[in-house]
């Protein structure tokens, strides 16, 4: 399955080309980010059948999907991931192949061969209350 990174702040977009890729500043990493607010060995990006899993390994400024902070969860196309302080959009599958092909002249849209669901249960943060 090809994915891809979109930088939503204009930067250069990241292909995902191994099954799991470590994100991270550090040099080693498959995916270098190279800014201050992204931890070494930031979190892992997993492809899977029709997803991507994310797991957030101990970062300091942490991994949110769809301004949510988590800990691990399930990406799904056009989801939005936050790493520290760097945002991206997420494509792969159907969704990546409409951006390669021209579009159709009947104005059909292609359906997915398996239907993608939500987690109903995403390991997430709890929210915090301030201490009274």
């Amino acid at each position: 399955m090809h994915a891809r990174l979109v930088s939503v702040d204009g930067g250069p977009p990241v292909d995902l080309e191994k099954d799991l890729s470590l994100v991270g500043r550090d040099e080693d990493c498959d995916v270098q980010l190279d800014h201050k607010s992204v931890s070494k060995q930031h979190c892992v990006l997993v492809k899977t059948d029709g997803l991507i899993l994310v797991r957030d390994l101990g970062s300091t400024n942490g991994t949110r999907v769809n301004g949510q902070r988590v800990r691990r969860a399930a990406l799904l196309p056009n989801d939005t991931l936050s790493v520290a302080n760097l945002k991206f959009t997420v494509k792969f599958g159907a969704e990546l192949d409409k951006e390669k092909e021209p579009p159709a002249e009947d104005g059909k849209k292609g359906v997915p061969a398996t239907p993608l669901r939500r987690n109903a249960h995403p390991d997430v943060y709890p929210e915090t209350k301030p201490r009274e």
